[in-house]
């Protein structure tokens, strides 16, 4: 069977849905430009996701102690050695990357952009932090330049979300995906599989839930329990209360 991307591939991995978008190769470049979230700093919540710490997972070139333009120069040097014909997505990523003044964000947006060979933006974000002036500036935004609006949507269970203190609601999340595509904003989402609580019937129920929301694509990420997180420290302290998702275990889940 051939699939509409044009191959007998069972789904639509993300390097080939860009490679077809922009006719060549796009690196994501991942920026942290010094956000905080409203689970942290009091206004939702106080100590952040319990699984969450940020530093795990940001590049060396990634520092919020930089400008935004240091960051990306940075990361196309060190991409641009191997592939120099590459083209380049700002992609800012750490924390909650709306949780701002409009004038603070569109000036930092703006500045990614402005760095030779960015062709557009992903914005990780939260699903409650989105005000219809930062949408007024996103549907104008979209028009001349790509942008898509990642969600951590992380679980689509709301006793999953207390329990890791999320701080919004899967009807949330919902709410969030149709004010975007309303405005024709590409969406991303992001789910995480293997949170406490969580069987494996509940985790396949994900996949019918997200299915019925009009994303554009969906990453999925098994739990990882990490140094410096609220959830990592529990699991040295109490290892028996949780389950790890082996490597085989995972892949049989993602693929059902």
């Amino acid at each position: 069977m051939i699939f509409p991307w044009g191959h007998d591939q069972r789904y639509n991995d993300f390097g080939k849905y860009m490679r077809s978008r922009f006719n060549g190769r796009v690196q994501k470049l991942s920026i942290n430009a010094g956000f905080t979230c409203p689970n942290r700093d009091g206004s939702k919540g106080t100590g952040g996701c319990t699984f969450c710490n940020n530093e795990t997972f940001k590049p060396a070139y990634c520092q919020p102690l930089m400008s935004v333009t240091n960051q990306v120069e940075k990361g196309i040097q060190l991409f641009s050695v191997r592939h120099p014909d590459t083209r380049y997505l700002a992609y800012f990523q750490a924390y909650t990357n709306t949780y701002g003044d409009l004038p603070q964000l569109s000036a930092l947006y703006e500045e990614a952009l402005a760095v030779p060979g960015v062709v557009g933006l992903i914005v990780g974000t939260r699903p409650d932090c989105l005000p219809e002036s930062l949408l007024d500036y996103f549907e104008e935004l979209q028009k001349r330049a790509y942008l898509t609006v990642e969600l951590g949507i992380e679980s689509t269970n709301d006793q999953t979300l207390v329990k890791v203190n999320r701080g919004h609601d899967f009807s949330c999340t919902q709410e969030a995906v149709r004010r975007l595509v309303d405005r024709n904003i590409l969406v991303g989402a992001h789910l995480i599989l293997g949170l406490p609580g969580e069987t494996r019937e509940d985790m396949l129920l994900h996949a019918d839930k997200v299915s019925q929301l009009p994303i554009n694509y969906l990453k999925v990420h098994q739990l990882q329990y990490v140094r410096g997180s609220v959830m990592g420290q529990d699991y040295l302290d109490h290892p028996e209360q949780y389950h790890v998702l082996e490597l085989e275990d995972y892949l049989d889940l993602v693929v059902d």
